[in-house]
């Protein structure tokens, strides 16, 4: 199947709010700046889908579904929530405010995830790219970490219902992928590997949880580097996808592992996020790409437009051509007072190599996961 990728224009106008880390622009500079490239001819591009309310309580609790309805309404209408929602749903938090788009945002995100999750089923092979899809720490009943509805496991229930029973999902996010975790712990057809930053919100993802067995949770040090990524990729993740043998892939490449990202204390570059993929995309015949975290406006924009070229079959230019120069070079932080980037975060798409040490502390953490 010729690899897809899956977008939306709400991503253009809505925001989460002018204090939150979610007010900069991402998936729309993916759109612009792979068009500008001359990478997404419309034969590729799809709309993603919203998913309906009745869709989404495949997984998340009708209560919850309702009041997150609701909680959109009354703020479209300039009404506040009701002073528990913050307490019982995790709407109306600093985390997850209410925004005039606070359903149809999500909902758009998991649409995409439940279409590609289907479309991908009915076919012996491909790959879709679902750059705002990712969001992993939402609960049954609850919105949590940014996140209001958990895309990740509604797509992965999806490719479950059509079918498929040997499915993996690798979460390469500064943050462990607890949502996720918690919906799959226990089914052992489901492997489950995150590699996040240690220390680092929401305090969970030890290496010593097994789940099911098929649980492998990797904390890594801060300035955790390229050279420490390609140790991790070729001992924890190739050898467990090997294993696994899954009918399908979700890869969660959320962006906040790069050295730029304000929310975490990683050293990468986004060279390392395309060396692990190229690594894993042959690993199942089936393979989903998702975005998920990333704060940093430029650094997010090119690595997800890198990573569409990779799935895509394009090469990365030395220089951006002006049309893509000009993506990049139009965005700012929308507030917050933070400096610009350096010159190349407009000029290149792929990052100057940041390899380092591979620590001790590491290595001990992958012959642990190994022993397993």
């Amino acid at each position: 199947m010729t690899p897809l990728f899956l977008g939306s224009e709400i991503y253009r106008g809505s925001s989460y709010g002018g204090g939150h880390p979610l007010r900069v622009p991402r998936v729309s500079t993916v759109m612009d700046l792979a068009r500008a490239l001359d990478w997404l001819p419309a034969a590729q591009y799809r709309s993603s889908p919203r998913a309906r309310p009745a869709a989404l309580t495949g997984w998340h609790d009708p209560a919850y579904i309702a009041a997150l309805e609701q909680a959109e309404a009354l703020t479209r209408a300039g009404r506040a929530l009701p002073a528990d929602w913050a307490r019982r749903f995790g709407l109306g938090t600093p985390s997850n405010p209410a925004y005039p788009e606070m359903f149809r945002r999500p909902a758009t995100g998991a649409g995409g995830m439940i279409w590609a999750a289907e479309t991908l089923a009915h076919a012996p092979a491909g790959v879709i790219h679902v750059p705002g899809a990712g969001t992993h720490h939402a609960f049954a009943g609850r919105a949590a970490g940014f996140c209001y509805l958990n895309d990740l496991v509604l797509g992965l229930r999806a490719l479950q219902h059509a079918g498929l029973r040997r499915l993996a999902y690798v979460d390469l996010d500064a943050h462990h992928g607890d949502g996720v975790e918690a919906a799959f712990a226990d089914a052992p057809e489901v492997l489950l590997i995150s590699v996040h930053e240690e220390g680092r919100w929401p305090f969970t993802g030890g290496v010593a949880d097994r789940g099911a067995g098929q649980v492998f949770n990797l904390p890594v040090p801060r300035g955790y580097n390229d050279s420490e990524a390609a140790e991790v990729c070729a001992r924890l993740l190739v050898p467990r996808l090997v294993a696994h043998a899954p009918e399908a892939l979700v890869i969660q490449c959320g962006a906040d592992a790069l050295a730029e990202d304000p929310l975490s204390r990683l050293a990468l570059s986004n060279r390392a996020y395309l060396a692990t993929l190229a690594a894993l995309l042959p690993l199942a015949p089936r393979v989903i790409v998702t975005g998920g975290g990333g704060y940093h406006p430029w650094a997010v924009g090119r690595l997800w437009t890198a990573i569409w070229g990779l799935i895509a079959g394009h090469a990365p230019p030395d220089r951006l051509p002006p049309a893509a120069e000009a993506v990049l070079r139009g965005l700012d932080w929308r507030g917050g007072g933070r400096p610009l980037p350096p010159e190349p975060l407009y000029t290149t798409l792929l990052d100057a190599p940041r390899p380092g040490p591979v620590r001790a502390e590491l290595r001990d953490r992958l012959a642990l996961l190994e022993r397993r």
